[in-house]
């Protein structure tokens, strides 16, 4: 495993690399919006993705790596995020296929950034369909605009909502709620046979 820092237009952010001995393709996950890189369904995600051959690279975003707890507004996510893929792609994970993804916020980005990474899939672990109680608050727009197939791991018991599933968006209802902790096999699970078919 390295750490790199990547200059992004708001501050520098971070990519923790873990390279797979011969990697296919190569994995980029966003952490949630008040978590880190640390999040144990990131973590699972990782190990899975180092079993199918895919390198991975968590990336925290310049509010994290500045010490600050509340996110950034979503254009400056968005910005740094394709700041950090293109250095990334012009660099460690050159000439790979790149799959998006993140935790939550993170998932939100992947998608929101998935053409202009050029994407050629999004891993949304706790997708984030509404805030809590106000399921009128709908970001289901954000996954309706993903061209590329996508996987969404959610907790059953998700307050954030269930996205519903639709052709090229397959959804993984798991046991537990937002934090996905309460069945990371069947977690891990869902991540390796999704790669193994997008990666086929």
């Amino acid at each position: 495993m390295t750490d790199v820092e990547l200059e992004t237009p708001h501050g520098p952010a971070r990519a923790q690399l873990h390279a797979a001995a011969e990697p296919r393709a190569a994995l980029v996950l966003g952490h949630g919006a008040g978590g880190g890189v640390g999040a144990r369904d990131l973590v699972a995600a990782t190990r899975e993705a180092l079993a199918a051959e895919v390198s991975v690279a968590l990336v925290e975003q310049p509010y994290r790596v500045a010490g600050r707890r509340s996110p950034a507004p979503a254009p400056q996510l968005d910005a740094a995020w394709t700041a950090v893929v293109e250095q990334l792609r012009d660099g460690p994970l050159g000439g790979l296929p790149l799959i998006a993804g993140g935790r939550s916020a993170g998932a939100r980005v992947a998608c929101r950034t998935a053409a202009a990474t050029g994407a050629i899939g999004v891993l949304c672990l706790a997708f984030p369909l509404h805030p809590p109680g106000r399921p009128e608050k709908s970001r289901l727009a954000e996954l309706e605009a993903v061209a590329v197939p996508v996987l969404i791991v959610q907790g059953e018991r998700d307050p954030f909502g269930m996205p519903p599933a639709a052709p090229g968006r397959e959804v993984a209802r798991i046991a537990g709620n937002h934090s996905l902790v309460s069945d990371i096999g069947a977690l891990r699970e869902a991540v390796a046979g999704w790669l193994a078919a997008l990666l086929a």
